[in-house]
């Protein structure tokens, strides 16, 4: 099964309609809420909601079921689900049997994993499994929504094809009011893969190992040969850079000083390279840094394109010139790729998107006058074709949907003695990911503007640390300082914190521990230790 590197199948107009959503590693109210809101129509008409996270989000407290599970248990969690449904009979048989492979050897690897086997190692109830799993099978209109809880593991990409597993094994793909829908984190962050952001894809997820896919990029850019191999992921460039071995980094709208784990690694990294350029439209803390700055434009001083999370490739229109010595990043990659002898000489986005338009075919029938007014989801093959309002209707992209046995990993650094809880970090409601943008807002800076640390009452009274206390933080990468918030909202022995402050880092701590495919960062799971200062 494949939908285009964590493109929701499913449209957000759909959400309010589900009859039951189950949220899993997401926080929507916090980290998306404008789908948020979407969420709360279907509660409001009176939607079931499976919640699994492992704190008390504002869904979780208004869920029917709340899977309080442990950190890095999704897999068996899903898996226990899917025993449940295959021992009752609850599967779709005339979906798998018709528009799927592999199916076999996940109903072996489930046959065994029953809620009670996994019931204390997940940290669930195995009765709330069971109800979880019956609702989710026997309900038309159910719909799988994830986020970041689920990826930011290092089994990530074996946890969304769990994911998938459970979907197709109940017949939940290609049909409105359903799918698995993952909620993009950035804005425009969809629209970033699909021009190709994957050192392995060109636009449109088209793989650069297929000879023709070469073949017709070599004659579209008017280049001779063009890589056989996938270039190297962003971890790898780090550690190659601090062994002298990648010479330069050109970092556009991205902070790694920030987002990046294990931070005073980044910092190595950048300051061993000989070459560092950031493209920002802030002085980020990687842009103090840099050798070059290359000073970009904000949304509102720009034209061309947004893709949002539902795959909708929308207009997005000047509203003033850029200020100062700024340029629109299309204008300043142009202008440097002819310098550096290719000469790029698009007049506008217009012609940029067109060129897209024309090498890949998920967005071939999409032009600026088709969305003049209205966007279009891919894949959108021609001109006459209306868009995409939900994937895999009649059959998967592939053929068949793909079913993976995948069996449960442990994260990479598990509690010890020493180092006895579990960190998470996240997103709050008030800023933006590195905070790049949020923190120069005065009027969220009022309602946010320092670290704090999720602790959970038990664990607090037992080491003596006050609601309110500003205790430190502790992994085997370094510490910080911040704000004690005593509650119950984070489980016993699972501490959460943001990662928007610069001045106490969440990054500091986090692991230098990937997915093996995606190499995304697990975020979700380290072993740390809190103390009174």
């Amino acid at each position: 099964m494949s939908f285009g590197s964590g493109a929701m199948t499913n449209s957000i107009g759909e959400i309010k309609n589900c009859d039951v959503l189950f949220i899993i590693g997401s926080n929507p109210t916090e980290a998306h809420p404008v789908i948020g809101v979407e969420m709360k129509k279907a509660l409001k008409k009176g939607a079931t909601f499976i919640v699994a996270d492992p704190r008390k989000i504002w869904f979780a407290r208004h869920a029917d079921i709340h899977l309080q599970l442990n950190p890095g248990t999704d897999i068996l969690l899903v898996s226990a689900m899917m025993n449940v449904i295959l021992s009752e009979g609850l599967e779709d048989k005339k979906f798998i049997e018709e528009r799927t492979e592999g199916f076999d050897e996940v109903k072996e690897l489930v046959k065994d994993i029953t809620p009670e086997s996994v019931a204390e190692r997940v940290g669930v109830d195995a009765e709330d499994i069971r109800k979880a799993a019956r609702i989710y099978a026997t309900t038309e209109k159910a719909g799988i929504f994830y986020t970041l809880g689920i990826t930011e593991h290092i089994c990530g990409t074996d946890n969304v094809r769990t994911l998938a597993n459970l979907a197709m094994i109940t017949g939940h793909m290609g049909k409105p009011n359903a799918g698995v829908n993952p909620l993009r984190g950035q804005n425009n962050v969809q629209g970033a893969c699909d021009m190709g952001s994957d050192p392995g894809k060109y636009p449109g997820y088209q793989p650069i190992t297929d000879q023709k896919n070469r073949e017709k990029f070599e004659k579209a850019w008017n280049v001779k040969k063009l890589p056989e191999e996938a270039g190297t992921m962003l971890p790898k460039g780090f550690d190659l850079a601090v062994e002298g071995k990648m010479k330069a980094f050109y970092i556009m709208g991205q902070d790694p000083m920030m987002s990046e784990p294990n931070i005073d690694h980044i910092k190595v990294a950048l300051d061993t390279a000989e070459l560092v350029v950031v493209q920002d439209i802030f002085m980020t803390e990687t842009a103090k840094l840099a050798d070059v700055v290359l000073p970009g434009t904000t949304f509102a001083e720009k034209d061309g394109t947004f893709t949002n999370s539902e795959r909708r490739v929308q207009r997005v229109r000047k509203a003033i010139d850029p200020i100062g010595n700024t340029r629109p990043d299309w204008k300043i990659i142009c202008e440097l790729a002819t310098k550096i002898g290719y000469p790029m000489d698009f007049p506008s986005p217009k012609e940029v998107w067109d060129e897209v338009a024309s090498v890949a075919p998920n967005f071939a029938g999409i032009n600026y006058g088709r969305i003049e007014k209205v966007g279009l989801q891919w894949p959108c093959t021609d001109t006459e074709h209306p868009g995409t309002k939900f994937l895999h209707a009649g059959k998967f992209t592939r053929g068949l949907g793909k079913f993976h046995a995948l069996p449960h990993r442990e994260p990479a650094e598990l509690p010890d003695n020493e180092y006895p809880l579990v960190l998470s970090t996240g997103r709050t409601l008030y800023h933006y990911n590195a905070a790049t943008m949020t923190r120069r807002s005065e009027g969220i800076v009022q309602k946010s503007d320092e670290a704090f640390i999720e602790v959970n009452k038990k664990d607090a009274d037992n080491l003596g640390i006050n609601n309110d206390e500003i205790i430190r933080v502790i992994t085997k990468r370094g510490n910080i300082k911040a704000r004690a918030i005593v509650a119950t909202k984070a489980k016993e022995g699972i501490v959460w914190m943001p990662f928007h402050f610069v001045e106490n880092s969440a990054n500091k701590l986090t692991i230098q521990a990937y997915d093996n495919i995606t190499m995304t960062a697990e975020y979700k799971v380290c072993s740390v230790r809190i103390e009174k200062v």
